[in-house]
């Protein structure tokens, strides 16, 4: 199965005291390019979190975005630290017998109490992986997004395939007639002009030219290099560097076979090859 390099996605994570978002980004690119934006206090994860994407994703530019915000918790993520109650309350008697008249401290007071209430949060470590377990689940999102539209990539390679080969068959049983017609009108021409067809020298002369106008050659190599398309198509994989060469072969055929044209079918299928070649041209540059 081909997969495209476009494709995105997005996952996130609540944790205690913070959430977490990753997105991952990719398009066409001629080889594998990753960048990885992180918040600070999680640099030291862009060399893993580059390793991981390397080793799911074999060509594209790559963008993944990695960001922590810290959460204010609510009363229900609150807690008490006993033993900082305990301290401050030890602390208050003390205060207490030093001074008789002091006012004792008030619940919202000791609440107020730097380290009294400890709010939720977690440890670097289980940060870390947290956020390369998200990136993880990105890359499978990314991935079946990049196959799902590889899907397509191939189904309209195998319709203009399918034009393509419509095309050679439609002109293919036609090239010995357009040939013969073609030496008949010269052999006319050269009769008008006075000369003999004939003659040796002007039969050798005729049978040079119609070599070099025979296009049955460059028909036969567009079917080949169909066939050789939809099996590369077929084997998946990185295929698509060798489908941009297939490409251009196939634009080298169908701009010969225009080239060497002496019928207007002719001309006129190899207009149609072209368009439709550069159709699956501009395709095959989205495949890895």
């Amino acid at each position: 199965m081909i997969v495209s390099m476009t494709g995105f996605a997005s996952v996130a994570a609540d944790l205690p005291g913070a959430s977490i978002a990753v997105e991952l980004r990719s398009v066409n690119h001629r080889y594998l390019d990753v960048t990885v934006k992180l918040p600070e206090e999680l640099r030291s994860l862009e060399t893993p979190l580059r390793e991981a994407l390397a080793a799911g994703i074999a060509r594209g530019k790559v963008e993944c975005r990695v960001s922590l915000a810290r959460t204010s918790p609510g009363t229900a993520g609150l807690s008490v630290d006993p033993q900082r109650v305990a301290a401050l309350a030890a602390a208050a008697g003390d205060v207490a017998r030093l001074m008789p008249g002091a006012a004792p401290l008030s619940t919202a007071e000791i609440l107020r109490w730097p380290g009294v209430l400890a709010e939720p949060s977690v440890a670097p470590e289980e940060l870390a992986g947290r956020v390369q377990d998200l990136v993880s689940s990105a890359l499978a999102d990314l991935n079946a997004s990049r196959a799902r539209e590889g899907a397509k990539l191939a189904a309209m390679l195998d319709e203009r395939c399918a034009a393509i080969e419509t095309q050679v068959a439609r002109v293919a049983p036609r090239i010995p007639a357009i040939h013969a017609a073609y030496v008949d009108k010269l052999g006319a021409r050269l009769r008008e002009a006075g000369a003999d067809p004939g003659e040796d020298r002007l039969k050798q002369e005729l049978a040079l030219f119609a070599t070099k106008v025979d296009v049955a050659e460059e028909v036969s190599r567009l079917g080949a290099h169909v066939g050789e398309v939809r099996r590369v198509v077929a084997a998946g994989g990185s295929a698509g560097k060798r489908l941009d060469f297939l490409m251009q072969e196939l634009h080298r055929e169908a701009n010969t076979l225009g080239s060497k044209s002496v019928d207007t079918e002719l001309s006129q299928a190899s207009l149609e090859l072209k368009v439709l070649i550069e159709q699956m041209r501009e395709q095959v540059q989205n495949i890895e």
